[in-house]
């Protein structure tokens, strides 16, 4: 399969591009992660650029522009709610809701990415998705090691939330599985492309690292799992979120994603463990994002669900 964008797409990409390098990158997601901040001046810039307003999920081309766009986002390590306003909630409530937004299952204790700077929240209760305002003091911020900003959302906020629907908890969750292997298929990318860059630099025995033919094989599987989540993720998006295509992308993301980790650090040698080197801003998301939903057991599950009808 070779997947190519129009020229409509790749209009769009350069656009974003353009706009993400004057308003992201790993410099400024590690300043905004050490003040557990979020970057509403992206948001902002997204907006008034038409991004958010211009997509739409439910559409053919919408759905898989909306996803181009997110994985843009991660791969310049955006730290934005992008993913979760303008596909998942668009998607789930039929609607634009106000920005940042936070999506959230299970215990209420848990702490959920944008939380604490979140307007809007989803939350996945069994068989519904549940929509809430956030106002001052609906949740408070946690400190996290993992490039997002966390917030624990206040119990009594869920509680009284509005059901948007006895089938809207299958919608959010396939959605969400899409948003989230997008997600880490632009985070997995671009910490390949730093490592490969490092790896063509550093030198050793006179040769670059990256001449090395046993490191060469490593970086080859590392790029066959990420063109792999990637197509994936397109398929799922382009037939706008079934169960059992949403699951499979989800869980072949993660589950790479877990190796794209291990070989980016490993390669990149002590320098990939340390603050200095900007692979962080990028590896330390791939453990957030592989935590919710269960994860990739958690999408395994549902995968098997819908093909064969079992847990």
């Amino acid at each position: 399969m070779n997947f190519e964008l129009d020229d409509d797409q790749r209009e769009i990409l350069g656009a974003v591009d353009s706009l993400l390098d004057r308003h992201a990158g790993p410099a400024r997601a590690t300043s905004l992660a050490q003040k557990v901040e979020y970057d509403h001046e992206l948001d902002a810039a997204l907006l008034d650029s038409g991004f958010d307003e211009a997509m739409d999920p439910t559409t053919l081309e919408g759905a898989l522009e909306t996803t181009l766009i997110i994985e843009a986002i991660a791969r310049a390590a955006g730290v934005t709610s992008f993913a979760a306003q303008a596909l998942v909630a668009r998607a789930v409530a039929g609607r634009a809701l106000p920005g940042p937004v936070a999506l959230g299952s299970g215990d209420a204790r848990t702490p959920v990415r944008f939380g604490a700077h979140a307007r809007t929240l989803l939350w996945l209760s069994g068989d519904e998705a549940r929509l809430a305002t956030l106002g001052p003091g609906d949740a408070e911020a946690v400190a996290s090691n993992f490039g997002y900003p966390l917030g624990r959302v206040s119990p009594g906020v869920i509680e009284n939330s509005e059901s948007l629907g006895p089938e809207s908890g299958e919608r959010l969750r396939s959605w969400w599985r899409i948003a989230i292997a997008t997600e880490a298929v632009g985070t997995m990318s671009a910490a390949l492309d730093q490592t490969v860059a490092y790896l063509k630099d550093r030198k050793q025995f006179g040769r670059a690292i990256a001449s090395f033919q046993a490191v060469q094989h490593r970086l080859a599987e590392c790029a066959v799992r990420v063109e792999g989540s990637r197509l994936l993720v397109y398929e799922a998006s382009h037939l706008r979120a079934p169960e059992e295509a949403s699951a499979c992308a989800a869980a072949h993301a993660l589950e790479s994603s877990r190796l794209v980790f291990r070989e980016t650090h490993q390669l990149s040698g002590a320098i990939g463990f340390t603050r200095e080197h900007p692979l962080h801003a990028w590896s330390m998301r791939l453990h957030a994002l592989g935590t919710e939903l269960s994860g990739a057991s958690g999408h395994r599950r549902a995968l098997a669900a819908a093909r064969w009808g079992v847990e």
